[in-house]
């Protein structure tokens, strides 16, 4: 292999961004893997077409490439969008061009996803927010559940002995009590560290199942439309804990809709091959190609909320307690999945991307729960 393809060519495939060579007309004269996936085309196709047939029309890469020229030195340009009907929607990139030191009318190009940093960050931002509510809840459960049940047990006492006025307000402290001890029950979910049980899931199903209880409880009034790939393949996950994060997400999805007459919520899946993430704490990169997204056409998620969306105690709502979306990202990165939001005028999306089951996953399941 090594005299097939020179070290060059094998360090640029090695690389997890597209990178191609441009020419003096700005045709592509060589292309790494990374760009033949983020284009879906083969090299050699690639090659027989310019840059500007596989972005947007008056793209700012194109203008971009222009400067290089110019100046004769590199140029960098960050968060531009080349979402097209080829590529596909979301599609942020940062650019780096730089001209060739031989040749300087040819052009390196190599391309950022920010999608992909993004993904990173708010992976790491919930799985902090995770561990901060786990601590939280440890120390919750041990100084206020025990007072707690000291002070609704005095409550219950006093009750007896007092007016019918005063036992109104007796029962009012037993309730509240029993509010909060419910809250810390399930924040004390957060501090479950305990391995998941996973096997393969038919997410399909998962779906259907939801979309039955939801539909016949709080999403009643609300149309629900699947769009489904039936090709997908099995994820490998826990089903009741699946069962629980989309609920969440429809029950969040149907409250940001309110009375709306035309309130939809899209549940859809799709297999995204070309996404790989680095794991915190590891040398690996791990292949994300599940795609599950929960979508509606509510107003969407307000500005300043949206960077803290997975963080606990973060809630556009009244009475919210914050937890929902914070459980629902500690169990998706237990899974090593991902979660992110993407929101506008046309509505909010949640878009969980998670692995596919692999035979060895069985295996190593097996291995440990022997």
């Amino acid at each position: 292999m090594s005299d097939q393809h020179p070290l060059s060519e094998r360090m640029l495939d090695a690389l997890p961004h597209p990178i191609v060579l441009l020419d003096a007309e700005d045709r592509i004269e060589a292309a790494n893997s990374a760009a033949e996936v983020f284009f879906q085309a083969s090299l050699p196709f690639l090659k027989r077409i310019k840059i500007a047939d596989l972005v947007p029309f008056g793209s700012p890469l194109l203008a971009l490439l222009v400067q290089v020229r110019a100046r004769g030195g590199a140029v960098a340009e960050y968060r531009v969008d080349l979402s097209s009907p080829r590529l596909g929607a979301d599609r942020i990139v940062d650019i780096y061009a730089a001209p060739m030191a031989e040749e300087a009318d040819e052009i390196v190009v190599m391309l950022q996803e920010r999608t992909m940093a993004d993904k990173m960050d708010r992976q790491l931002t919930s799985r902090g927010a995770a561990r901060t509510v786990t601590g939280l809840a440890a120390m919750l459960a041990h100084e206020i559940k025990n007072p707690l049940s000291g002070i609704r047990g005095a409550a219950q006492l006093l009750e007896t002995g007092l007016s019918e006025d005063d036992r109104v307000l007796a029962r009012l402290i037993t309730d509240e009590a029993d509010r909060i001890v419910k809250l810390v029950d399930r924040m004390e979910v957060f501090s479950d560290e305990r391995p998941i049980a996973r096997e393969p899931v038919n997410i399909h199903a998962v779906l259907e199942h939801v979309k039955r209880l939801t539909t016949s409880g709080f999403a009643r009034a609300v149309r629900i439309v699947e769009d489904y790939d039936p090709s997908l393949p099995p994820v490998y996950a826990n089903r009741d804990q699946l069962i629980q994060v989309f609920i969440n997400l429809v029950k969040n999805a149907t409250e940001a809709l309110g009375d709306d007459p035309d309130a939809e919520i899209v549940l859809s899946t799709a297999f995204r091959p070309g996404i790989r993430l680095s794991v915190p704490g590891s040398t690996d990169r791990v292949s994300l190609p599940l795609e599950f997204c929960v979508r509606d056409n509510g107003p969407g998620v307000p500005d300043d909320i949206l960077p803290h969306l997975f963080d606990p105690f973060i809630t556009t709502k009244t009475n919210g307690t914050g937890l929902g979306l914070a459980l629902v990202a500690k169990i998706i990165g237990d899974h090593g999945g991902v979660i992110e939001c993407d929101t506008g005028s046309g509505g909010t999306t949640f878009r969980i991307l998670m692995p596919a089951f692999l035979e060895r996953d069985q295996h190593a399941g097996t291995d440990t729960e022997q």
